[in-house]
């Protein structure tokens, strides 16, 4: 029964990151937030802090900053003042001075060349904010086995620290750009090669990918032609940000393989970006997970 009424109380604030989430432009208030979780204003703000390590109004300042970081670094040609009004700050000056000082650099800078080291410091915070209210739970039943086509791909790699990898998937943006290839009209892949959490971070290996049809020519982004091979897979679909991504992992690992009798084929596991953020809010993230099978 405790443990019922404990996943109950996370499940309101859960609902309450979901609404930030998805209306960060609007006027997120303590009188609304409560609201959401049914909760009484006057025992809200303690509630959300004390559960979660960190004040309401810098959980949202942060999750906004977060959003025009992707946005500008990684994503939108929008002006800044643009991204600063639906970030709810009234002048581009203020939100200058909230977004360097939350990640060392003005918008200007960030979009030009981004520091990333300063901006995960910032993004941990979130991240072990966020991780425990938003992990999904999944069951046997949510793994399905199917027949993956062998699919063309363009591939940059990613080689090095993991926390450098915006870096690679900004450069092979700029890639995909150049040669039209934008996420509605070319599927896109992640290939796993090995665990962040278990391997030192210059041996960290991943492969950034977009299907094609066509061979790919010599580009100075060190983008290669390669196929990603056809088979039957384990397929579990997490909706979700990257952030609880590692908890549906572990499951297909640690819960699925070992009741289902079946054995990994020699590929690595791989993902399908069906829906991304910033395009959506974070908790609406699709991301395919494939665990190849013998």
């Amino acid at each position: 029964m405790a443990e019922d009424t404990t996943n109950a109380y996370f499940v309101r604030f859960r609902r309450v990151l979901e609404h930030i989430d998805t209306h960060l432009e609007e006027d997120l208030t303590l009188e609304r937030l409560s609201g959401v979780a049914a909760f009484s204003k006057y025992h809200f703000q303690r509630q959300f802090s004390e559960l979660l390590g960190i004040g309401v109004h810098e959980y949202v300042k942060l999750v906004r900053l977060r959003r025009a970081s992707y946005r500008l670094a990684l994503r939108d040609p929008a002006r800044i003042i643009d991204i600063a009004l639906e970030s709810g700050y009234e002048s581009p000056e203020a939100f200058s001075r909230a977004f360097k000082k939350a990640f060392g650099q003005t918008p200007s800078e960030f979009r030009e060349q981004p520091r990333w080291d300063p901006w995960h410091a910032t993004h941990e915070r979130l991240r072990e904010t966020r991780t425990l209210p938003m992990q999904a739970v999944h069951h046997p039943g949510d793994v399905k086995t199917a027949q993956f086509e062998a699919t063309r791909v363009a591939v940059l790699e990613h080689r090095g620290d993991p926390r450098r990898i915006l870096e690679s998937v900004r450069r092979f943006i700029t890639w995909r750009k150049e040669n039209k290839l934008p996420p509605r009209a070319s599927a896109t892949f992640n290939i796993l090669y090995d665990d962040p959490a278990e391997t030192p971070p210059e041996a960290y290996r991943a492969d950034l990918c977009a299907a094609i049809h066509h061979p790919v020519p010599e580009n100075p982004f060190g983008v290669v032609d390669r196929t990603i091979p056809g088979g039957r897979c384990a397929v579990l679909r997490h909706i979700g940000g990257d952030d609880t991504l590692f908890h549906a992992v572990k499951h297909l690992y640690a819960t699925w393989l070992p009741a289902s009798g079946e054995e990994p084929r020699d590929f690595p596991l791989f993902l399908q970006r069906v829906r991304f953020f910033p395009e959506v809010p974070d908790h609406e993230a699709v991301t395919d997970i494939f665990l190849p099978l013998r």
